[in-house]
């Protein structure tokens, strides 16, 4: 049986918390540095903003990015047990991100329903340039 985008996304919901962008706000203002926000969108997408403090790993580099085998991998995700909150434009990709890092040995991940647009539509700060 063949599986559609929808599909995908029910699935992966299966393996993945979502949360919301409020409960997204205040467990990183309650856990700061030790929480690390992944930014999995395209960088002509994070270059029109992104939330402070994201890590971008675009969705299409994410498992070699997270592999602890593959020699240039992010540093920063290589500890499996840490918080990990994940985002991109909608949420749709998030969601596939943080199941594909639960999938990889990842413990504590979520995604943040809606992504950026959720963020922005309740006022939140985005920044540019930080990287």
């Amino acid at each position: 049986m063949t599986k559609s985008f929808m599909d995908f996304l029910t699935d992966a919901r299966q393996l993945v918390e979502e949360i919301s962008v409020e409960t997204a706000a205040e467990q990183m203002e309650a856990h700061g540095a030790d929480l690390l926000l992944l930014d999995v969108r395209e960088p002509d997408e994070v270059a029109k903003g992104h939330i402070p403090m994201a890590l971008n790993v675009p969705r299409g580099l994410l498992e070699p990015k997270a592999d602890l085998h593959f020699p240039n991998r992010e540093p920063r995700l290589e500890n499996r047990e840490q918080h990990i909150i994940v985002y991109c434009a909608s949420g749709a990709r998030s969601v596939l991100a943080a199941a594909t890092l639960r999938q990889m040995g990842f413990s504590n991940v979520q995604s943040m329903a809606g992504g950026i647009a959720a963020w922005q539509s309740e006022g939140r700060d985005i920044v540019q340039d930080s990287w």
